[in-house]
């Protein structure tokens, strides 16, 4: 964590948030892509846009785009195969096919398992998905990775520090192997069994957006205690961050283009001159669901989304401390290793 004021491209990025939240927000009406979408890609938008300035690797693109899509896609595939079926029972089934898609991926591309399990409810969450919805939501995808690429090169300085390197992952097994290991791991059906009973979990315990305690554990349940706590920590403190902004501006300003860069880059700002940087990502996905994708429902949202994420993290919490409890019970039923016997004691016995 940084200290406040500690990082000197922190404002400038915080500029170029704010700008590149406003000419997609902009550019997505002028091609009428829907307020539905536009949400989508202002987030990813922001995403995109890294405060160290440095560049995402060029594969990454298309390779996001159509993991995104094809998950999108399968979501929407049973939505419309599954027509008149309890809502509960579709979630479970794209949770299910999401966790297992997930075991498709190689190692370069775990880092998406998450953003591939929400990718997948998304088009259960919204009434009347079409193919028609499912293209503009992949264009304003496709449309916020273009937009905060582009306006990030003119601002990015002429002499960047260096990046950090990080190592190579080891190669992966054949893609046999990596199922099978995948399919035998009690984590994988751990998680996998609680985001399919997550949905009809929240409903249970009233929440009023239950889709976040799904959203808690596809995101946030990791097969160590100390990495999901962690993992909640960030969730919690950057979700609170991420809903000033939208408070502020809607109840002072309004909703708009220009009112969409005051959130994200404020945020931004708020965020970097807290130093806290390492909630940032988290912060600029609260703000940019709140503040676009719900627009003037935003004073009812943003108290209840931020109580039914609370749920989502307890719940992912209370099963990692499950898993760790069943892990160490297993660990202490193992037998012993065999200790050999010191010389010449054999002969003392019977």
């Amino acid at each position: 964590m940084n200290q406040p004021g500690s990082n000197p491209l922190g404002l400038r990025a915080a500029l170029v948030i704010g700008l590149t939240a406003a000419l997609t927000k902009a550019l997505a009406d002028t091609l009428g892509i829907g307020s539905e979408p536009v949400a989508y890609g202002v987030v990813v938008s922001v995403l995109v846009v890294r405060p160290d300035f440095q560049r995402w690797p060029a594969a990454l693109y298309p390779v996001l785009v159509v993991l995104i899509g094809l998950g999108m896609a399968i979501g929407l595939a049973v939505d419309m195969g599954f027509q008149g079926a309890p809502s509960n029972f579709t979630f479970a089934v794209v949770a299910l096919l999401m966790q297992l898609l997930g075991l498709v991926l190689p190692g370069k591309l775990k880092m998406l398992t998450g953003a591939l399990a929400v990718a997948g409810v998304l088009p259960l969450l919204s009434a009347g998905s079409t193919p028609g919805t499912w293209g503009k939501e992949v264009l304003a995808i496709a449309l916020g990775l273009a937009m905060g690429t582009m306006v990030q090169r003119p601002f990015t300085p002429a002499e960047l520090p260096p990046a950090k390197e990080l190592p190579e992952p080891p190669p992966d097994p054949p893609l046999g192997i990596r199922i099978r290991a995948g399919l035998q791991s009690p984590f994988f059906w751990q998680r996998t069994l609680l985001a399919m009973l997550a949905l009809p979990i929240g409903e249970g315990l009233g929440a009023l957006a239950p889709k976040y305690l799904y959203f808690g554990v596809v995101l946030l349940f990791n097969d160590s205690l100390g990495a999901t706590l962690a993992r909640v920590i960030d969730r919690m403190v950057g979700v609170s961050l991420g809903v000033l902004m939208p408070l502020l501006v809607f109840n002072t300003v309004g909703s708009g283009p220009v009112e969409i860069g005051l959130v994200m880059g404020g945020t931004a700002a708020l965020v970097t001159a807290l130093g806290l940087d390492t909630y940032l990502r988290t912060a600029l996905i609260s703000s940019g669901v709140a503040f676009v994708g719900y627009g003037p429902l935003v004073a009812w949202y943003i108290p209840n989304r931020w109580l039914d994420y609370l749920m989502g993290c307890v719940l992912a919490a209370s099963a990692a401390l499950v898993a760790d409890a069943l892990k160490r019970r297993a660990a202490n039923r193992l037998p012993a290793p065999a200790c050999p016997s010191p010389p010449g004691r054999d002969r003392w016995r019977g």
